[in-house]
């Protein structure tokens, strides 16, 4: 059989929607991530899943029945859940007496799992618990991220791109000042990350620009890095690679100076300025005896030549 005859092809309409919808695309759709809870789990890691699933609506899928499943021993039942829905992230909640309180993160590539990092609860504030206002259901957070080991340890940097992608939300071309409501905090401290959720105060200031107060909604996590499994650099490379469509084209002869000024660079072939044609004045029109003498020039060359 050849890799053609494997292809399924649609008989109805819907089904072609389908898979056009899942067909590749240049521009990336959100990502949407499913949430899941072992066949062993807490009242803490349960409500920890459900605050995280109202920070990632609508682009998250919440699954409230048990999968006994151990993500770090066998993927497969992760990567048939990730195709059925079309998921590329998951967050896996479990507890046992080894691992209390345990939640994985981890990103899927080609439907196979590519990284995976478990961290552990520490400490917990439910988003319930804060009596603070709330942000509005798919508000896009602003990430920050404090501490030395996101920008030296391997696994802190894999962490760090593997948060970005779990709660950067979609991609737009502008964002009003207004929209800026929400602050996702990680802080790497001593082996340990805290995970803290702010809402955006504007307040008056006197000018234009408004004065920022940061007040805490929720949820507050304490986390303590456990287990990791990280693609190899190849995978990890092949996962980021981009089409060439989407690739900026290098323009030439272009350049700018220390100060900014965009200066282009224009070849052209060479004029022949004796032919060049410009405007007509009353000032520069040649007098009846000038163009007269030139004619008597121009005939007493040729007869010399003649001559010669």
């Amino acid at each position: 059989m050849t890799q053609l005859d494997d292809v399924v092809k649609p008989k109805t309409k819907r089904s072609k929607r389908f898979l056009e919808g899942r067909a590749p695309k240049l521009v990336e759709e959100v990502k949407t991530a499913m949430i899941m809870k072992g066949g062993n789990t807490s009242q803490t890691v349960t409500q920890a899943l459900k605050d995280i699933y109202s920070l990632k609506k609508p682009h998250a899928v919440l699954y409230k029945k048990k999968n006994i499943t151990r993500p770090f021993e066998d993927s497969t039942s992760l990567e048939f859940f990730s195709k059925k829905t079309d998921c590329s992230l998951f967050l896996f909640g479990s507890h046992n007496k080894k691992r209390p309180n345990n939640l994985i993160f981890g990103r899927v590539f080609d439907f196979h799992v590519l990284d995976m990092v478990e961290l552990g609860i520490e400490k917990y504030v439910s988003l319930s618990d804060m009596k603070a206002s709330k942000c509005p259901e798919g508000t896009k957070p602003m990430l920050v991220f404090a501490g030395e080991a996101f920008n030296t340890d391997t696994e802190h940097k894999r962490l760090k791109s593997l948060l970005i992608d779990f709660f950067r939300g979609p991609t737009v071309p502008a964002v009003r000042l207004a929209g800026l409501e929400h602050v996702l905090h990680f802080t790497a401290v001593d082996g340990k990350i805290f995970m803290r959720s702010y809402k955006c105060l504007l307040k008056k200031s006197g000018c234009r620009t408004p004065r920022i107060e940061l007040e805490e909604m929720g949820p507050s996590l304490d986390f303590v890095l456990r287990r990791t499994h990280l693609a190899s650099d190849d995978l990890y490379k092949l996962a980021h690679r981009q089409p060439k469509a989407l690739k900026a084209k290098k323009k030439k002869n272009i350049s700018h100076n220390a100060f900014g000024t965009k200066f282009g660079r224009v070849h052209m072939q060479k004029q022949d300025l004796s032919k060049l044609r410009t405007r007509k004045m009353k000032g520069l029109r040649k007098r009846k005896s000038q163009v007269i003498a030139e004619e008597q020039g121009g005939q007493a060359a040729k007869v010399t030549k003649v001559d010669n």
